[in-house]
């Protein structure tokens, strides 16, 4: 049997039902949103399989469910540790068997202080209690790179906490923490909320663009967060990296298809809570750098473009 599927009972005129299990984030975040959204509009398609989204960790522990012995079908992930895991470079111990279906929008890397905190750049940071993300996150990942590329080593290292997003929040709040790591879409629901409640302040980190690309390849960009979402005084320059959708590569093709019709056809209503902003259409969504479209989906292209 596919691993993180199953046959559910028939539904009415139809044989067994496929399961598939996506794998999306923590809650109040995007690819959370995403996957709730995703699997309503799957739900309303008479021809579609089941997608049942489950809570994770993210990115990294999202890929190395969807390995071997993993338990999903489908996850969600950002590009650059879909790339590791092709290439089974650290956090991974051998290469990922994955496919893509889309890319599906662009991650911004926050990094949130309080508005009244004194901390205004990176540097700043050396030796306060930062959270780095959740274990298995893909904001663990650029946070661990970018403090590298900073000089925040050794003596002049963060005391890193690993918190959910919702836990990250917490800490902050009651200044447990003088800053914590967020890759996701924006308006991210979470820190939105937060920004209402507490003045923030996040910092510009786009001048480590370039070194994060020269060290971990191009699946980085310079991005700007919008600044009203979050109530900032203007928009904010910041690390860019893609989302995917991705499946293993025994998914059926049949599936794979029918998945994406209903991405596409329901875009507007999967993506609404998810990322302003965010563009999800063919033209950019074949856009998956060293992960191969799954079968399924150069179907499904081949027939919107021809």
């Amino acid at each position: 049997m596919l691993i993180g599927a199953q046959a559910a009972a028939c539904a009415p005129g139809r044989g067994p039902v496929l399961r598939l299990r996506l794998g999306t984030g923590t809650e109040g975040g995007a690819y959370f949103s995403f996957g709730h959204a995703f699997s309503a509009a799957v739900a309303d398609s008479v021809h579609s399989p089941v997608v049942i989204p489950v809570t994770t960790s993210a990115s990294v522990d999202n890929l190395r469910r969807l390995d071997n012995k993993g338990s999903l079908a489908l996850a969600l992930t950002t590009a650059d540790v879909a790339e590791d895991a092709i290439r089974g470079r650290h956090p991974f111990i051998h290469p990922v068997h994955l496919t893509a279906l889309a890319r599906i929008y662009v991650n911004y890397t926050h990094l949130v202080v309080r508005a009244d905190d004194s901390v205004t750049a990176v540097r700043d940071l050396a030796g306060q209690r930062v959270v780095l993300g959740a274990e298995g996150s893909g904001a663990q990942v650029i946070s661990q790179r970018l403090l590298e590329l900073a000089g925040l080593t050794g003596s002049r290292a963060v005391v890193p906490e690993q918190l959910s997003l919702m836990g990250s929040v917490e800490a902050l709040r009651g200044r447990s923490v003088r800053a914590f790591f967020w890759s996701g879409g924006v308006p991210t629901p979470a820190v939105r909320d937060l920004s209402r409640e507490v003045p923030l302040r996040l910092l510009a980190l786009d001048t480590y663009v370039e070194p994060m690309r020269k060290k971990y390849g191009p699946a980085y960009t310079t991005v700007a967060i919008p600044a009203k979402p979050y109530g900032l005084d203007a928009p904010v320059p910041t690390i860019g990296t893609g989302s995917y959708l991705v499946a293993r590569p025994d998914v059926p093709h049949d599936a794979v298809y029918e998945l994406l019709r209903v991405l596409f056809a329901r875009r507007v209503d999967i993506m609404r809570p998810v990322s302003a902003g965010a563009r999800l259409e063919p033209r950019f969504a074949i856009s998956t750098g060293s992960v191969p479209l799954h079968p399924g989906a150069v179907s499904y292209y081949r027939s919107v473009h021809g």
